[in-house]
């Protein structure tokens, strides 16, 4: 099909009119490619920083739960006077009490030099585990006696009371006539356990 010089000059403008549209069409797809790869990598970059935000939320929470934590022990180990120097006079406050209250008819002990245990690494300093080992011989007239007077010792605080061995021998027939005579004897090892935060000292 051929055109006439009258049909090409007619058909001209809408030519042209058609390549500016189809150009600008072309642009605005580009731009609108563009702007959509921005948003996406504006949205990735949002998505991390969320990430890690939460991240770093979650972390500090956990910070504040092992705070929380460490302060309850602290307090908990504050409230049974295990922090801080030893209290030999206490031990023997206890000690005494006990025997009397239990009416245990023989008691003797004797605490050996303190010694240290462990040091841990801690900020701002150390701390430091210590322990003075209490040998305690007793008489029972049968054994819950001296579960009765451990049991005693632990409750009394001042220290953190562990018991390293308890060795039980016979030593009499028990009760017989009007009087009541031992037939145990314990001996027993107990580390007394306090500690000592450095940080707290200075």
């Amino acid at each position: 099909m051929k055109f006439t010089r009258e049909e090409l000059r007619r058909l001209a403008l809408p030519l042209v009119i058609a390549l500016v549209l189809s150009a600008a069409g072309g642009s605005i797809i580009w731009s609108a490619d563009q702007a959509l790869a921005s948003a996406q990598r504006v949205l990735v970059a949002a998505q991390a920083e969320r990430r890690q935000d939460n991240e770093r939320l979650a972390r500090i929470a956990e910070e504040e739960r092992e705070v929380r934590a460490t302060i309850d022990v602290y307090q908990q180990l504050k409230r049974l006077n295990i922090l801080g120097e030893e209290r030999r006079l206490e031990w023997a406050d206890a000690i005494t009490r006990i025997r009397t209250q239990r009416e245990l008819l023989d008691l003797r002990y004797v605490v050996e030099r303190e010694r240290l245990l462990t040091s841990m690494p801690g900020k701002p300093a150390n701390v430091d585990f210590y322990a003075s080992t209490m040998k305690v011989g007793l008489q029972l007239l049968h054994e819950e006696d001296l579960l009765r007077f451990l049991d005693d010792l632990r409750e009394s605080g001042n220290a953190f009371y562990a018991v390293k061995k308890c060795d039980i021998t016979r030593v009499g027939q028990g009760i017989g006539g009007a009087t009541m005579a031992p037939r145990l004897r314990a001996d027993c090892d107990i580390d007394l356990i306090t500690i000592i935060d450095r940080a707290a000292k200075k």
